[in-house]
């Protein structure tokens, strides 16, 4: 395994250290103020790499709330409630900051709601509309 570095704060008997942890070929080394540490654990851990958050820039979740990420006016609402549509399905044409943006469903459903209106303007984060999952709908 490649080595996995890192920095830490530890507490050891009651005060606070800022520790970096390096994980190399199955050694685990504390260096503190300069001096190095090598660690033995009892039971074998196998360190973690942390998974990025990703964010989706295109304003969809997969909740079946549909909402757009930056203030806008809606241009058009491609779909009408009870239309079944899939994760890549364009469902509205937003335009913020004079370019038209695609918001797409991001699940596969049935569109149960729609909360928004061609020409209305919308505030960011702000449900738009609600698609019902078809995992859940059992289809």
């Amino acid at each position: 395994m490649s080595s996995l570095s890192e920095k830490r704060k530890v507490t050891v008997n009651g005060v606070e250290y800022e520790v970096e942890i390096l994980y190399d070929n199955g050694i685990w080394e504390v260096s503190l103020d300069g001096s190095v540490y090598q660690v033995e654990i009892e039971q074998e851990l196998v360190p973690r790499r942390r998974k990025k958050r990703v964010s989706d820039k295109r304003g969809t979740t997969t909740s079946g709330l549909v909402s757009s990420a930056i203030p806008g006016k809606i241009v058009s609402v491609l779909v009408s409630e009870g239309d079944k549509v899939d994760n890549e399905t364009v469902v509205i044409v937003l335009e913020a900051m004079k370019m038209q943006n695609e918001i797409k469903a991001g699940i596969d459903g049935r569109v149960e709601k729609i909360m928004c209106k061609p020409g209305e303007r919308i505030e960011a984060n702000v449900p738009l509309i609600e698609i019902l999952d078809s995992k859940k709908e059992g289809k």
